[in-house]
Parts: structure tokens; sequence; C-alpha cells
């Protein structure tokens, strides 16, 4: 059961990148969510770099995570986080790359921030 889950979000994955690329000027915003915390990054796909990276791990927002009730709260924070990370870095737009989950709840979330960081997405 659980690796069909993962078999079926994997070519949701690979659907999606066909279509999606980032450049430097507009890297793509790849979000990994586990269980219990979520990952986001802006890659450059042409160079195959990471640019910029936040987690729910990240240790600048740890103080503001133990203040948030849920975790659709705490990807809101992260998204926020990476937007700062990427404006500090020079970079404006993005690409959001979902990497085959549904685009609601902590998915959703993390691009609202992005959002409201200042990034365009």
């Amino acid at each position: 059961m659980f690796l069909k889950d993962t078999t079926r979000r994997t070519r949701k994955k690979v659907r999606i990148r066909k279509k999606i690329n980032g450049t430097a000027e507009r890297p793509r915003i790849s979000v990994f969510r586990s269980l219990n915390q979520v990952y986001v990054q802006m890659v450059d796909d042409t160079t195959g770099k990471t640019l910029v990276a936040a987690s729910s791990l990240s240790k600048e927002i740890q103080d503001d995570l133990k203040k948030a009730k849920s975790k659709t709260e705490k990807s809101l924070l992260v998204g926020t986080l990476l937007a700062k990370k990427a404006t500090d870095a020079g970079i404006t737009t993005g690409v959001f790359d979902r990497a085959g989950y549904r685009f609601h709840g902590r998915i959703k979330a993390v691009a609202d921030g992005v959002r409201k960081g200042g990034l365009k997405v």
C-alpha cells in the first residue's frame, strides 16, 4: 500500500518536472514534505546547484516554530524564511515545484509564505 502511494507521487513528480525548469534568474522552488518536517530549496537546473535552502529544522526560526500551533503554520514560516534568504541572495522570482504533492495544506502554506516574503511565484 505505501509503495503504491510513493510510486504514484513519483510518477506525478516526473510529469511535473518535464514542464518545470529553473534557471539562475528564475530558480525552481522544490518542496519536500515528510511526516513532521518540511524542506524547501531553490535550485538552478542549468548548473544543478542549490542556491538557497530552508527547512523547519533551520536555527533562524526555531523560536517562531515553537509558537506555531500546526504544521501548516510552520510551513508558512519556512516559506517566509526561504523568501528572506532569496532576496538577500538577489533572487526576486521563482517557479514553484510541488513535487507531486497536492497543492493544499502544507504545500500551499509554503507557497503563500514565499509570496508573503516578497518573491513572485
